[in-house]
């Protein structure tokens, strides 16, 4: 009797464990020495997770060309952030490989040493920030939760917790986090025709924006900090390709060289970004190394 009751407690302690596996857990802190970057994952079973970037992009912010302005704006900030002074939530909005996303690496190996810790996270994700500013809360680092290629269609529901996040909770700001966003709209949400109409004018002129053109710019100006990136001029995107290949090791009179080469590549891409020339770079300086005759390392 004894054995069969044993055998049944045996039975319902696997069970249980089987059950709270499937359970969604509470956050946990990760290993906070085993990397400055962390991404939040979230498992099929619905357990988020914050991850350690192992292999983190050596971005430096020598590296980013022809966007001193911004790279101006973002550092200073961030700086500030590090420091213990205030600082604002930053919202990057532009053309496509401008270095948005580039930017905020590139800050992020500046500072490490001082502190900075990077969090990324997904879209879909959003509705649990709260969760992870709960973890890190109470940590000494500074900690930016970085959204790449953040847009919203309508009625997703990480648009309102962002909001909730950025500036509209009953809970205080979390003094050592702030919230890096890039995005190719500047307001976030899709714009459509239809939505002008809502706009009211009054006798002498004055125009009223309509509630659902307010609703769509809520988020983006709960951002303290907007930064505008553009397309880049033939000049600037000739630029960004030399420095490249500078890196890479080209000699320089390979690289005035290929000056017809990379604007073809630009024209075949439809684009000239620092995304495509360093594409156009990575593309000349492998087939250099790889011609007969080349040194091999």
């Amino acid at each position: 009797m004894n054995e069969k009751f044993e055998h049944l407690l045996m039975r319902a302690e696997q069970l249980i464990n089987r059950i709270e596996a499937v359970l969604p857990q509470p956050l946990s802190s990760p290993d906070w020495t085993a990397s400055v970057a962390y991404r939040y994952r979230k498992r099929s079973s619905g357990h988020g997770a914050l991850e350690p970037v192992r292999h983190v992009g050596e971005m430096r912010l020598n590296d980013l060309q022809e966007i001193d302005i911004q790279k101006e704006k973002i550092q200073r900030n961030t700086l500030q952030f590090v420091q213990g002074n205030t600082a604002n939530n930053v919202l990057l909005t532009g053309a496509r490989g401008t270095g948005k996303s580039s930017l905020i690496k590139a800050c992020l190996n500046e500072y490490a040493s001082q502190g900075l810790r990077l969090i990324e996270v997904d879209k879909a994700d959003l509705t649990d920030l709260p969760d992870i500013v709960d973890v890190v809360c109470d940590r000494s680092e500074k900690f930016i939760v970085f959204c790449d290629d953040l847009s919203f269609e309508d009625g997703e529901p990480g648009y309102k917790a962002l909001k909730s996040i950025l500036d509209g909770s009953v809970a205080a700001t979390t003094p050592n986090v702030l919230i890096y966003a890039t995005s190719n709209r500047r307001h976030l949400l899709p714009e459509y025709m239809k939505e002008n109409l809502s706009y009211t004018h009054t006798e002498d002129g004055e125009v009223h924006p309509g509630e659902v053109v307010e609703e769509k710019i809520s988020l983006s100006e709960r951002f303290g900090l907007w930064v505008s990136f553009y397309p880049f001029t033939q000049d600037e995107y000739l630029t960004i390709v030399a420095q490249w290949l500078t890196s890479f090791g080209v000699a320089a009179s390979a690289i005035e060289a290929a000056r017809p080469e990379a604007l073809v590549w630009a024209l075949e891409r439809g684009a000239r970004s620092g995304r495509v020339a360093y594409q156009f770079a990575r593309d000349l300086a492998g087939r250099q190394s790889a011609a007969p005759g080349a040194a091999q390392p």
